[in-house]
């Protein structure tokens, strides 16, 4: 097509043509470079076109550029990522020695962006891979949704190597260690999986659920292994069942009020390095029969509470051990005051035999335990309570969002690597006590403002050059956190002169006003 006079006489670099793409838009008139000639036999050299440079747009030679977004981000966000990372490399080593490569890194990529991400859905997956530093760590990992469904289906197929995964971590446990064992319920409504089913609890809400089951080592303060059971079922009869099928021989199941030991009394023969410490309850006979409220001792070392207790062998091997904390007993004679002047049904009885029990827990072990030790257990147990608040709440993990039985198992295993990241996290941001002026969502927050260059030198420094509008205050959680390398400060001059040491190494200068060269002349 021909190109307009008024169009060839624009201005453009030397040795090109103008060619007419005869489309409208900007890049209609494409300005192309003479690459060289080209000899017909027996005819006139014939030009030969090269690349276009360039277009004319708007009566103006315009040079071509590169797109606007090239196919990667050169920077992406580092902070909330790197510090998932810095928590979870033993798990990739144990992902790494049992599944195949690509899908460890699928695992891992899917724990931690639900970590970072509370609430993020099989959708945004994809999105928040690419814009953090997860898609470095885990490079090449496909999160569409339908592949995220399908690889769910199969790891929950995968009883086999879920095992081979728990084993690994149950082998770390301590001898001296203690394990909570304890459950929590999840809402699920799904039609087609057999795990959905109305709890004691959700009867009266009318929506059912499913019981994640939990081996919580309270020394690490964190999950050791977890296992699905249908909604309506008790901790007293899925405990035995998760028991042996993860192989659990050693350590104190520390388990809730009302758990029936009798239900684990073949196990505990199975395994005599496998002890229980349970809470019994207040209308129990043997604590008056062995006057347990009768309190001989005070535990030592309690912060900010005032503790007495007793223990008291009953025969068999085992002990009562009965404990009132003066500071709960407070509280709960409060609380029930205040309930019954709202009620207008004060009772002087019920008051008078309720006070002795205000503050009071009893419980039974099969061991010889120090008090204090006793006590510490079932007080860091609720540690686990937090984990499960943290499990639902701030992970955003107390809908399944999946439907069949094996999506439901394969999404609750990547679930319980989220929470051992996070139950890591808080004892490291913890340890740095920067959770002391902030809460855990803000510095999660903080963190995931902290952006880097992608092809960024190993490790980060505070002052090099590949951060990307980074906040001082940012800098100093990553460097307590150890992600990045303190910026080396220099020390500062101190102004006026130097300090004299002594009058040979400086010695005094003359009062007054310096004498005037004599040699020279006075104006």
């Amino acid at each position: 097509m021909t190109v307009p006079e008024s169009i060839r006489r624009v201005k453009r670099p030397v040795n090109t043509i103008v060619e007419d793409y005869g489309r409208d838009g900007p890049f209609r008139y494409a300005v192309r470079e003479r690459a060289g000639t080209k000899y017909v036999p027996g005819g006139n050299p014939q030009p030969n076109n090269g690349h276009v440079i360039g277009h004319i747009i708007g009566f103006e030679f315009v040079p071509k550029v590169e797109k606007t977004a090239a196919s990667d981000p050169e920077m992406l966000s580092y902070g909330s990522a790197a510090l998932v990372r810095s928590v979870t490399r033993d798990i990739l080593s144990d992902l790494l020695a049992i599944y195949p490569a690509n899908d460890a890194f699928k695992i891992m990529s899917i724990a931690t962006l639900r970590v970072i991400r509370p609430s993020i859905s099989a959708w945004q997956m994809s999105t928040h891979y690419n814009r953090t530093f997860v898609c470095v760590d885990y490079p090449g990992t496909a999160l569409s949704p339908n592949t995220i469904g399908t690889f769910l289906q199969r790891l929950g197929q995968d009883g086999g190597k879920r095992k081979q995964f728990f084993e690994k971590r149950i082998e770390m446990v301590a001898e001296d260690h203690h394990i909570a064992i304890d459950g929590t319920l999840k809402h699920n409504t799904s039609i087609v999986n057999d795990l959905s089913a109305f709890s004691y609890k959700a009867r009266s809400k009318g929506c059912q659920d499913i019981t994640v089951q939990y081996a919580y080592d309270i020394e690490l303060m964190e999950p050791i292994c977890a296992q699905i059971f249908p909604g309506n079922s008790i901790d007293a009869s899925s405990c035995p069942t998760f028991i042996r099928d993860n192989n659990i021989r050693k350590g104190i199941i520390v388990a809730d009020k009302g758990f029936p030991p009798i239900k684990i009394e073949g196990l505990l023969k199975e395994r005599p390095d496998l002890h229980f410490l349970t809470p019994i309850k207040l209308n129990d006979k043997r604590i008056a029969k062995n006057s347990m409220l009768a309190f001989d001792e005070i535990l030592e070392g309690i912060i900010d509470r005032q503790i007495v207790f007793k223990k008291c062998p009953i025969g068999g091997g085992r002990f009562l051990y009965s404990f009132k904390d003066n500071k709960r007993a407070a509280s709960e004679e409060a609380g029930f005051l205040a309930n019954t002047e709202k009620k207008h049904n004060f009772d002087q009885a019920k008051y008078a035999g309720k006070k002795e029990t205000f503050g009071v827990i009893v419980f039974e072990c099969d061991q010889d335990l120090p008090g204090k030790t006793v006590y510490q257990c079932y007080d860091d147990r609720w540690m686990l309570e937090l984990v499960f608040a943290r499990y639902k709440n701030d992970e955003c993990l107390d809908k399944t969002n999946v439907r069949g039985d094996f999506s439901v198992i394969g999404s609750e295993f990547i679930n319980f690597i989220s929470t051992v990241a996070t139950c890591r996290i808080l004892r490291k941001a913890r340890s740095s006590d920067l959770l002391a002026g902030m809460s855990y969502g803000e510095l999660m927050d903080d963190l995931s403002s902290a952006w880097r260059v992608k092809d960024a030198p190993e490790p980060p420094s505070s002052n090099d050059a590949y951060w990307g509008h980074t906040l001082l205050c940012v800098f100093d959680e990553l460097e307590a956190l150890g992600l990045s390398v303190p910026a080396t400060k220099s020390i500062p001059k101190k102004r006026g002169r130097p300090k004299k040491d002594s009058e040979e190494q400086n010695p005094k200068r003359p009062r007054g006003r310096p004498k005037k060269n004599p040699d020279k002349k006075s104006l």
